[in-house]
């Protein structure tokens, strides 16, 4: 990823995790929340999970320097910062979250994503089945691999080829407008398929209400194999005026523009809260929170209860190991493994190859690559020096409790210190009377930070 001109690149600024609506939610109300969890809400959201408690309390330390820090320092003039340590929660923490986000897009951009067009896919399902994926958490992606059979076969089924690869990313989203329960699915479809040489195909012009038909038998039959309804209760429900299912697939993406289909993949994978929307009055103990939406049922603003808002965002965070990402077809990880090995031995045959491949950022490079990835998001690089724009390092972890004490006392004494202060007199240019012979400590990583 090229990095910004100096002249236009902005210099990193520690955010104030405290001053965020979401913290001083969790902070005053994630105790009490516990206490009374299974009286007032296990009955609406479900039973209390302990990966909930340990992300909230991860949250609660992300980007605080009281819970430990990276020492920076600046090669050319000796600038020194503290970058405080994040909690790298997935689906709660809003900062977390768009780095994941940044890091998945950015191997989105270089590696997955074909060069065809792609269709933004939406299903959603009734209400009287989003209760089964509150005590079910991993039906939904049950629901998703029924969604992806009928995708595929819709656009094989509308091409007339039995053979062709569709590439699908599926994520799963359990919010709505209002951080509400609203179990969906978002799919990223390659608008056709790829044959076994590797054409493309394009998906033709296709009858959403058919495709939306088709859905929702699948995931009946799916509710009746799983036990879950019997098959008088799924031949009622296909009796229904109004089926509650919806399959939306107006999102056209085209091949030359990533920008958008980046940006589309995004909000697929967004996280359930957004701070922009989200007031909280301390003083009269009200959370206020505004819909995305312009129009319809969701749209408008909405005032909770702290203690009900906080357990309604607490439940979309998803079980430990549970993926909520999912790739299918042509983007899924064997068939991208075969292509990769043809296309390797193709390199190394004697012809030249059809397509030279593109350099690619591995992963696992891109998540060491925190200081680019954080200009990508914020326009900003936490490596560049706040006074002479030179290259920072890092040079020490400190996690030991009474060594961050000291440092963190130290600075906001100095602090103190210099905010009360006079201006300073110039130099004395008169010599000492004496020297002392003891030498000067040497810096360590343990030393107090100097500015």
């Amino acid at each position: 990823m090229p990095d910004a001109a100096p002249a236009v690149r902005g210099v990193y600024k520690p955010r104030r995790p405290q001053a965020s609506p979401l913290f001083r939610l969790v902070s005053d109300h994630l105790h009490r929340l516990q206490t009374v969890y299974d009286e007032r809400f296990a009955r609406e959201y479900g039973p209390w999970r302990p990966v909930v408690a340990q992300v909230a309390d991860k949250f609660l330390a992300c980007g605080v320097l009281e819970h430990g820090f990276a020492r920076m320092r600046c090669d050319d003039c000796a600038h020194e910062y503290l970058l405080a340590f994040s909690c790298k929660c997935r689906y709660f923490c809003p900062s977390c979250h768009a780095k994941r986000l940044a890091i998945w897009t950015q191997w989105l951009d270089t590696t997955l994503l074909a060069p065809v067009p792609h269709r933004q896919v939406v299903l959603t399902i009734p209400k009287r089945l989003r209760a089964y994926c509150l005590y079910r958490r991993r039906l939904l992606g049950e629901i998703a691999r029924a969604a992806v059979r009928t995708v595929t076969a819709a656009i094989r089924t509308l091409t007339g080829e039995r053979d062709l690869a569709v590439g699908i990313v599926a994520c799963l989203q359990t919010h709505g407008s209002r951080a509400n329960w609203h179990p969906h699915l978002h799919l990223l479809v390659t608008d056709g398929g790829f044959r076994p040489d590797g054409t493309f195909v394009s998906w033709p012009v296709h009858d959403t209400a058919r495709l939306t038909e088709a859905f929702r038998r699948a995931v009946l039959r799916l509710f009746v194999r799983l036990a879950l309804f019997d098959e008088d209760q799924a031949a009622g429900m296909l009796t229904w005026p109004h089926s509650g299912f919806h399959v939306h697939t107006a999102v056209w993406v085209p091949e030359d523009d990533r920008a958008f289909a980046t940006r589309l993949a995004r909000y697929c994978a967004r996280n359930p809260i957004a701070l922009e929307r989200l007031t909280y009055d301390r003083a009269a103990k009200a959370v206020t929170y505004r819909s995305d939406k312009s129009e319809g049922p969701t749209a408008g603003t909405e005032t909770a209860d702290p203690l009900e808002f906080l357990a309604r965002v607490l439940v979309h965070i998803p079980d430990q190991g549970h993926v909520t990402t999912r790739y299918y077809g042509w983007y899924a990880n064997r068939p991208r493994g075969t292509r990769d090995k043809a296309a390797l031995a193709a390199a190394d045959g004697p012809g030249p190859p059809a397509i030279a491949p593109a350099p690619r950022l591995a992963p696992t490079e891109a998540t060491r690559r925190w200081a680019a990835l954080l200009q990508q998001i914020f326009e900003v690089d936490p490596l560049a020096c706040p006074t002479c724009h030179g290259a920072m390092r890092i040079v020490a972890f400190i996690t030991q409790a009474s060594v961050i004490d000291q440092i963190l006392t130290h600075l906001r004494t100095r602090a103190s210190r210099e905010a009360h202060a006079g201006p300073r007199s110039p130099p004395s240019t008169r010599a000492p009377a004496s020297r002392g012979t003891a030498r000067a400590p040497c810096p360590s990583a343990h030393a107090p930070p100097v500015t």
